[in-house]
């Protein structure tokens, strides 16, 4: 959500999408707002921080998700099947769904002295090491929030696929970045 705007209870969401599907104009802004923040912020992260790239591709899904609303059967949470248009609407940019180099933050060369520096670029090569799949699943589940099930239909994978690469995402992880535990 995005600052400013009034958080919205499943219900009151519904109620939205549904005046939205039927052609109410300022229900879908309503809905856009309280969903662009979160839609460009993860778009931000897969286009590795090419903010206007992001917003591109944030406004396609919204205009997807207009155009689609009268489909829009409700069995997945709003926020997923609009997280599904945003993947759907990069995956029509390019032949396949986001490399290595789109998923890991982008590091700036002038952050050196920042606090927490040698962390992150712990963390974006640990990162970098994950498979494509594994990426996916740790953006999606954790970076976006959705559970594993949201995760599974926004990829089209089964559920036990995104279980399965998670597990072994933060193995990988908990292995790499080992070295960042703290001691007894």
């Amino acid at each position: 959500m995005t600052s400013g705007v009034p958080a919205t209870t499943a219900e009151q969401e519904a109620r939205l999408v549904g005046r939205a599907a039927t052609g109410d104009r300022a229900a879908f802004a309503t809905l856009v707002q309280a969903h662009q923040g979160y839609l460009r912020k993860l778009l931000g992260r897969v286009c590795r921080g090419d903010q206007a790239r992001a917003d591109d591709l944030a406004q396609e899904a919204f205009v997807r998700a207009w155009r689609a609303l009268p489909q829009f059967r409700g069995e997945a949470r709003f926020r997923t099947w609009l997280t599904r248009l945003a993947y759907s609407a990069l995956s029509a940019e390019r032949p396949a769904l986001p490399t290595v180099d789109d998923i890991a933050p982008a590091h700036d060369a002038h952050d050196d002295f920042a606090p927490g520096t040698d962390w992150r670029i712990d963390l974006d090569r640990a990162l970098a090491e994950l498979s494509e799949a594994q990426r996916h699943a740790l953006l999606l589940c954790y970076g976006a929030d959705l559970s594993h099930a949201e995760a599974a239909q926004v990829l089209g994978w089964p559920l036990g696929t995104v279980k399965t690469q998670l597990l072994r995402a933060k193995a990988r992880l908990r292995t790499q970045l080992s070295a960042w535990e703290p001691t007894p």
